[in-house]
């Protein structure tokens, strides 16, 4: 059940060269459930909270506003995104006492990745 809520991310749009090639990254990588309607590819992430879609020809923004992707395991995560042939921008430890990442995608577009730190 999707929680609901003032305030909560909804729905992301992510600039992609090509849609499909985007949607397959995400579902292998983070196992985002994807779909094609009418021409375009949709997406639910990992937890069903949070939907989007990938919108071609809309250029990728520098990290202004920087959406994370929460994993179990950064390590293993940066693995899965370099073995699909994703560059990582910002490597595991540049966030002092924060687990994050930052990766570009097939698109273009800086993501990050978080991991809760252990307590």
């Amino acid at each position: 059940m999707t929680t609901l809520g003032h305030g909560k991310i909804c729905h992301v749009e992510l600039p992609a060269v090509d849609p499909r090639t985007s949607a397959e990254f995400y579902a292998r990588v983070f196992g985002w459930k994807v779909r094609e309607a009418h021409g375009t590819w949709f997406f639910e992430d990992a937890t069903d909270e949070v939907s989007g879609h990938w919108v071609p020809h809309r250029e990728p923004t520098p990290p202004g506003v920087l959406v994370y992707v929460w994993v179990d395991d950064l390590a293993a995560a940066v693995e899965r995104v370099t073995a699909e042939g994703c560059a990582i921008v910002e490597p595991p430890g540049g966030d002092p006492g924060e687990l994050t990442a930052r990766f570009r995608d097939p698109g273009g577009s800086v993501v990050g990745l978080y991991q809760e730190p252990p307590q």
